[in-house]
């Protein structure tokens, strides 16, 4: 996967080979799944609680894996690999469901919408971080492209006949940085302008920018989005435009991570070496957003970071992707799949499904 990275939803090769070792794991594979191309779910076990580990594997744009999917992908594997002939014994099933798109589009509200989670009792996957923290801080995000729409002209010749789009992106840029210093510190607007004109002697008719909208929970997101709606309505107002807002995939939710899952996980983790960190620890500037918030409002969830030893090299570096395949990420991906299959039997051998119960609020 490193080698051929894959964007959203475009995950071709990448679903094809992991459900190709799946099946020869043992596992019961349904490919194509959930109405999505890239999406399958790889199933063993024939009754009892039902745990889902989840695989993710596209990329980004430019960095390929440097988000480390290639990471969380083989470490499901690994887990399930470890899992398929004990699932029987334990009494559990084990879906081993991948999930595409997590990067821009969220995949997993779709598998929620189409039914994936439905009678799942637990469900868990790893990502690679610089380190290893049990509970990491994942915020509500919205992706939002924005569309000045104004009239082109000759940039010298008649200026007063045009209506300049990317005077309105750039305006809108202002805006929002303006806007910041009335935010909370873990309120997070971040975005750039994707397309702002063919040629400097022409009066751009049309741009688009692309915006990530971050707060700490879904609830302070939906307040934030309309100041920040109001930033492109007043550049637009100010140019002359006219503006297209367009929410793009879905909005993700806050992460809870479920402590029942965590204290179990973490002393597997500690029997591998490795000392978690709690995400109270961490400023709270150092925080992404993931669709598995979306999945943990609805089942209890576990979403550690595993460390590859890389700081200051950090996630959405090339240099991230790079360390994937060092024996440090080798060793990620070992630990990552051990410490979930462990957690795993620990859970049903002690049968502590009851204590997953309600959701519980979020632990970092």
């Amino acid at each position: 996967m490193y080698q051929n990275p894959e964007l959203a939803y475009e995950e071709r090769r990448s679903s094809a080979r992991l459900v190709d070792f799946l099946t020869r794991s043992g596992f019961e594979v349904t490919y194509p799944a959930y109405g999505l191309d890239t999406a399958f779910a790889a199933r063993v076990g024939t009754t009892g609680p039902h745990v889902v580990i989840c695989a993710e594997y596209d990329a980004l744009p430019g960095v390929g894996h440097a988000c480390g999917h290639n990471i969380i992908a083989t470490a499901a594997l690994g887990a399930g690999h470890a899992l398929a002939a004990l699932a029987e014994s334990l009494g559990i099933r084990l879906t081993v469901l991948g999930t595409p798109a997590e990067e821009k589009y969220g995949g997993k509200v779709d598998l929620i919408q189409a039914g994936a989670f439905e009678d799942v009792d637990a469900a868990m996957m790893i990502h690679p971080a610089p380190f290893d923290v049990l509970d990491p801080r994942c915020i509500a995000v919205a992706h939002v492209d924005v569309h000045f729409h104004g009239k082109a002209a000759h940039a010298s010749a008649f200026p007063d006949q045009g209506i300049n789009a990317l005077d309105a992106a750039v305006q809108a840029y202002v805006n929002i940085s303006t806007l910041r210093q009335h935010l909370l510190p873990t309120d997070k607007i971040h975005g750039i302008i994707a397309e702002g004109g063919e040629a400097p002697n022409v009066i751009p008719a049309y741009t688009r920018s692309s915006w990530y909208v971050r707060a700490d929970t879904r609830r302070r997101l939906d307040e934030l989005l309309p100041r920040v709606t109001a930033c492109f309505d007043g550049a637009a107002t100010a140019t002359g435009c006219t503006v297209e807002i367009e929410h793009v995939g879905h909005t993700y939710d806050e992460l809870r991570t479920h402590p029942v899952l965590a204290e179990i996980f973490e002393r597997n983790a500690a029997e591998l070496g490795r000392t978690m960190l709690r995400g109270e620890a961490l400023p709270p500037s150092q925080s992404g957003s993931t669709d598995m918030g979306n999945v943990s409002q609805i089942v209890p969830t576990l979403h550690p970071f595993i460390g590859v030893d890389c700081f200051p090299t950090v996630n959405h570096q090339k240099e991230f992707a790079d360390h994937t395949i060092t024996p440090k990420g080798e060793q990620a991906i070992y630990d990552g799949a051990v410490a979930m299959a462990w957690t795993i039997v620990d859970l049903a051998e002690s049968r502590r499904w009851d204590e997953l119960g309600a959701q519980t609020s979020p632990m970092a």
